[in-house]
């Protein structure tokens, strides 16, 4: 082993202790030994331990009295209760109590390694799960979701709101906004979230083949079912369902769907008996449904079934605000895929990004940032290295854009933020719309979106100190 498993082993009988020691540190654990409840305790404080082994009676106190103070100091610790002849009862009482499992004297020298052998992998399971809910929770929680802009603060709200429930839920947006990261988190931070979460793309399937994929089918429903399949309503049993492109489903399946809403029962293709399911949906589509519902390609009924919370996801060009700490995310996660010492963008770049009126949304921001962090040659990414459809967008200026922030203007380089002092907010908010007017040739709109404000917001400014 490179890093060996530590050991603690709590004993008051010195000579069993140091030959369980000795056969453990031969098979390559780091073996510390306590002679006392109390002493074996004070290690634990004071060092990290994979496994006890824990002498059920101490001089001092008793070994159920320090297997719970150990799981005090660490639930995922496991302890393993050595005990005597005649002591087994309490030994079972032990595992009740949270111990790995119990050895009884004189210990046999193949079973205490093996049992500490699995006790220690079950340890290091235990920390690998940790590890991966970290990650599923940066991820997919609403951590994982960029945005300080209102409307993505709007978003969060209405994700805490929503999440915890079995709400059916309608994610709408243009393509690129999230919404699939967004029906993620709304299955990750509810009380489903250790059930599957199953997603379908209902534009990317036949009518025919869409069906057998949700419903399921029995063997010979159909030419080429040569096998029962399990269908994804199923398969979520007890989960969520994500339905991607809902807006593109046959109408056909759309009378089945509502159904099984209705009943929350599904009968697989070719079979008579129903099948009961707990399964949240959630669906997802970049079409106006009630204009659908309207032309009659989306049956109304369906509609309101789906969509009991609606979520509204913002195109990029709504928030520009969050550009730059959407660009510095992603920047961070490919320098690191790719192995690259990037640190960020100078401001001119960060200002051809935030100009942009980005059609493919976040989707496409993520990958110009993927593209520019593989051929950028150094620790800044520079204008030069944009894209040739956003270079024409960078100003001929360099900006001062703080992290994070949205407003990016010229001039205050030079004076520095020292210029600013006693002048009151009116004043600096005037100077920072003058400023950045300036800085963008008069543009309003690109203005508006650098300071983070609506258009009409920003024309009311303009109008009330006179620029």
């Amino acid at each position: 082993m490179t890093d060996k498993a530590k050991i603690l082993l709590i004993d008051d009988d010195v000579s069993h202790a140091e030959m369980a020691g000795e056969v453990l540190s031969r098979a390559e654990f780091a073996v510390t030994l306590a002679h006392s409840g109390e002493a074996g305790i004070k290690e634990a404080r004071e060092r990290e331990f994979d496994v006890v082994l824990c002498d059920l009676r101490l001089p001092d106190t008793d070994g159920m009295e320090v297997l719970k103070k150990l799981k005090a100091l660490d639930p995922d610790l496991e302890v393993i209760i050595i005990t005597g002849f005649g002591s087994v009862e309490k030994a079972v009482d032990a595992l009740r109590s949270g111990a790995y499992s119990f050895l009884e004297k004189p210990l046999n020298r193949d079973q205490l390694r093996s049992t500490v052998t699995n006790a220690v992998e079950r340890r290091k399971l235990a920390g690998e799960n940790r590890e991966l809910q970290k990650i599923v929770h940066e991820k997919f929680g609403f951590e994982g979701i960029v945005g300080s802009s209102p409307p993505m603060q709007q978003v969060f709200q209405r994700l805490r709101q929503v999440a915890p429930t079995d709400a059916r839920v309608l994610i709408t947006g243009e393509n690129g906004t999230g919404k699939e990261l967004v029906a993620r988190a709304l299955h990750f931070n509810s009380k489903r979230r250790n059930v599957p979460l199953v997603a379908i793309n209902c534009g990317a399937l036949a009518g025919g083949v869409l069906d057998s994929e949700l419903f399921g089918h029995v063997k010979g429903a159909f030419t080429g079912a040569l096998r029962d399949h399990e269908g994804k309503f199923e398969y979520a049993d007890g989960g969520t369902l994500f339905l991607d492109e809902v807006g593109e489903m046959p109408q056909e399946t759309q009378v089945k769907l509502l159904r099984v809403i209705e009943t929350k029962e599904v009968t697989r293709i070719g079979a008579n008996a129903p099948r009961k399911i707990d399964v949240r949906l959630i669906s997802a589509t970049n079409k106006n449904l009630e204009a659908e519902v309207k032309a009659g390609r989306f049956r109304e009924d369906l509609y309101y079934r789906l969509k009991v919370i609606e979520m509204h996801l913002p195109a990029l060009r709504e928030r520009a605000g969050d550009i730059p700490m959407l660009a510095q995310s992603f920047l961070k996660e490919f320098a690191q895929q790719h192995g690259k010492d990037i640190a960020g963008f100078e401001p001119r770049a960060i200002n051809a990004l935030m100009a942009h009126d980005w059609p493919g949304n976040v989707r496409e921001l993520r990958n110009v940032v993927e593209e520019m962090v593989v051929l950028s040659q150094g620790r800044l990414i520079t204008a030069a290295e944009l894209p040739p459809n956003l270079t024409r967008l960078a100003p001929a200026t360099a900006a001062v854009t703080a992290p994070g922030q949205a407003a990016a203007f010229a001039a205050p380089a030079q004076a520095g933020m020292s210029s600013l002092v006693g002048l009151t907010m009116e004043q600096i908010e005037r100077e920072v719309i003058r400023l950045t007017l300036a800085h963008n040739e008069g543009n309003r709109e690109r203005t508006a979106k650098m300071l983070a404000i609506g258009e009409r917001t920003l024309y009311r400014k303009i109008k009330e100190y006179g620029l």
